[in-house]
């Protein structure tokens, strides 16, 4: 079988690198600014022949999922990470709710763009890449071995959507709360859930709790 081998990945790679960087980042400023940008759209903002920047990607798709603000992580854990559960979801929690705050505008757009009639025929995937329910994953392993694999995924999942964009849009247009009200809420759910779930397993400490009790 014959490997397609990426434009950038050969030749002047360093130089490549910084014409796909550049072309990442002219989207990723149209994105915050309202738009859905094609590959045309980030050549000309970035100064980029449109020739070349269909070298890097082939279709608004492709740009689209590179310019994703949540994409380039592969772990939200920090160096030396415990080995405790509890500790480890808050802090991929308070990373995941922080990152989504610095990058609210374009996250927002993304949502915007994934509800629209056409959003699967022209860009599927945008919001479901899965990156944020792998990183909870992690931060969660140590529990599987004391759950059913069942339980232990509905947990990830209700974490996820306690979380994310969606939760954000909502505490903030919604409920009104500012952005750093919005991030320690959105915190304290994650908690929550989790103290819930594992209420009934043996010696589980829960995560600590650092924000105050909604109401």
């Amino acid at each position: 079988m014959v490997m397609s081998i990426p434009y950038e990945a050969v030749g002047r790679t360093r130089q490549k690198q910084r014409t796909r960087d550049a072309l990442v980042a002219a989207a990723r400023h149209l994105v915050a600014q309202g738009m859905s940008p094609t590959v045309e759209d980030a050549a000309v903002e970035a100064s980029i022949s449109r020739t070349t920047a269909y070298r890097y990607f082939s279709n608004q798709r492709a740009l689209l999922v590179a310019a994703h603000p949540e994409t380039e992580a592969r772990s939200l854990l920090p160096p030396g990470a415990s080995d405790d559960p509890a500790d480890r979801l808050d802090a991929v929690i308070d990373a995941f709710t922080r990152l989504i705050a610095d990058t609210e505008a374009q996250q927002r757009t993304m949502l915007r763009l994934s509800l629209e009639p056409d959003a699967a025929a022209n860009a599927p995937g945008l919001l479901r890449q899965g990156r944020a329910i792998g990183w909870i994953e992690e931060a969660l392993s140590p529990l599987r071995a004391l759950m059913p694999e069942a339980e232990f995924r509905r947990l990830i999942l209700v974490i996820r959507s306690a979380t994310g964009i969606e939760a954000r849009v909502w505490l903030r247009d919604v409920a009104g709360l500012s952005s750093d009200e919005a991030t320690e809420l959105l915190r304290w759910s994650a908690g929550a859930v989790y103290r819930s779930a594992v209420a009934h397993l043996p010696d589980r400490p829960a995560p600590p709790d650092r924000t105050a009790d909604p109401g």
